[in-house]
């Protein structure tokens, strides 16, 4: 399995929905955590190169004016893409959105999850813009994803919602990762060992 890290970890605890948003908060930022998620997963669906760090220039324009982030927010942004690489390539498929614990609100949580989806359909469709040819398989899935952008906040406290909500977050995350696999190529790491540890 190719493991990639990146030298601006504070520590090795993965960056989650409470302490990215707790980041950008603290920052006086009103960005939401899921959907600047959404924008780097759809970027690199759509065949962004991991050895790119423009998307830290296209956070800026999408989300702060064109301003810079500060330094905190910045460095979580990295530690989030060399995170959602390392989940994508990773052979169990542990790439997760990201998206508030199941202790919040049903709420809060479809809230995410379309936002999420609507950052995924951004950074997708910026990817792609140069070259929109994708398959039949492909363009289901974005279908999909704008009628889940468009998810009422309006949500109901009851087990039916509860398994909706996971049945539909399991749908997008395993379409994002035939996104991957059709469109994105994967990082060429030059080693002779079948374990490679990026830093960058």
């Amino acid at each position: 399995m190719t493991e990639i890290t990146s030298n601006n970890d504070t520590d090795n605890n993965e960056i989650d929905f409470a302490t990215m948003q707790g980041i950008l908060a603290s920052e006086g930022l009103k960005s939401h955590a899921s959907e600047l998620h959404g924008v780097l997963t759809g970027l690199i669906c759509a065949g962004f190169e991991f050895e790119d760090q423009n998307y830290v220039v296209m956070l800026h324009d999408l989300f702060n004016e064109g301003e810079g982030f500060p330094s905190a927010v910045k460095k979580a942004l990295k530690q989030m893409y060399s995170e959602l690489w390392s989940g994508i390539l990773d052979d169990s498929y542990s790439f997760n959105l990201l998206l508030p614990d199941d202790d919040d609100s049903i709420a809060e949580r479809g809230h995410a999850l379309s936002v999420w989806v609507q950052g995924f359909n951004l950074g997708f469709g910026l990817q792609q813009k140069d070259s929109p040819v994708v398959s039949d398989e492909v363009k289901e899935v974005l279908t999909d994803f704008g009628e889940i952008a468009n998810l009422s906040d309006e949500m109901e406290e009851d087990e039916d919602t509860e398994q909706a909500y996971f049945e539909i977050a399991e749908y997008v995350r395993i379409s994002a990762l035939l996104c991957f696999s059709e469109l994105a190529t994967p990082p060429n790491f030059a080693s002779n060992s079948t374990d490679k540890k990026i830093i960058h």
